[in-house]
């Protein structure tokens, strides 16, 4: 028996978007699980200062993922420092909430760009590296949208269900190689993003409330463990899969 196979001492895991929100919360679960994280976001100044909150054990590198004919250089550049990566966290994403009539061709394409082609560019960068080394990890922020309908949102809708495709056949084509797939699918946390969108609107709170068993809206830590126990030893037997954290409200009534 290993004496603690949830931790992440000794791993390093690189996440996009970990400036804020819950990308962060994932950077600061794995921070206190022992591991060693890259904060890789957009925005520089913000991510700086995240790494400077979460101490000596995390570090910080400003990247526009979308970039994806930059995106080997930098995870060479990212590997020359660090020298191994055992975790990505493939986290960055936008969004576009408009009628289809008003979503354009460009409107829906950035947000695939962002999310499954930026995505699978970071992952494919880091393949051969992680196949190296083996007992890796990928996982990838899925949604809500992975599974329900939600009207406005067909962009983000398509690209979160894409990912379980990906998800899907990475497992397959990487298992034998040691690096394990996975997603995490939050659902309605406790964020200022949440707050902003019922904020006056209690229709809409007490709709996601009453589709909830538990009753509540989850924290952002909730996702962090969530991911670091998809990355842990604790998990060593599972990929391919996707971890709905949403207080039941996949199954709600």
């Amino acid at each position: 028996m290993l004496k603690n196979a949830f931790s992440l001492e000794g791993k390093t895991a690189l996440i996009t978007g970990a400036a804020s929100g819950l990308g962060y919360a994932m950077a600061e679960c794995m921070v206190a699980s022992g591991a060693k994280v890259i904060i890789a976001d957009l925005n520089g100044p913000l991510a700086q200062q995240a790494a400077e909150n979460l101490g000596p054990m995390a570090t910080y590198s400003q990247f526009n993922v979308s970039e994806t004919t930059k995106t080997q250089a930098w995870v060479n550049g990212l590997l020359d420092q660090v020298g191994q990566i055992d975790i990505l966290v493939n986290n960055a994403g936008n969004h576009c909430k408009k009628p289809i009539e008003e979503m354009s061709v460009e409107d829906f394409e950035s947000v695939l760009d962002v999310h499954v082609v930026a995505a699978f560019a970071l992952t494919k960068a880091l393949v051969p590296h992680m196949k190296r080394h083996g007992n890796a990890s990928v996982l990838f922020t899925a949604s809500m949208t992975s599974f329900l309908g939600q009207p406005y949102v067909a962009g983000y809708a398509a690209a979160k269900s894409a990912y379980l495709g990906l998800i899907r056949a990475l497992t397959t084509e990487l298992a034998g190689a040691g690096i394990r797939v996975n997603g995490i699918a939050p659902g309605w946390i406790d964020t200022p993003m949440l707050r902003k969108a019922i904020e006056g609107d209690d229709e809409r709170r007490n709709k996601i409330l009453g589709r909830t068993p538990m009753k509540k809206f989850g924290k952002p830590e909730d996702i962090g463990w969530a991911a670091t126990y998809l990355a842990s030893e604790a998990a060593a037997f599972i990929s391919g899969q996707v971890l709905v954290v949403d207080g039941g409200a996949l199954i709600g009534f």
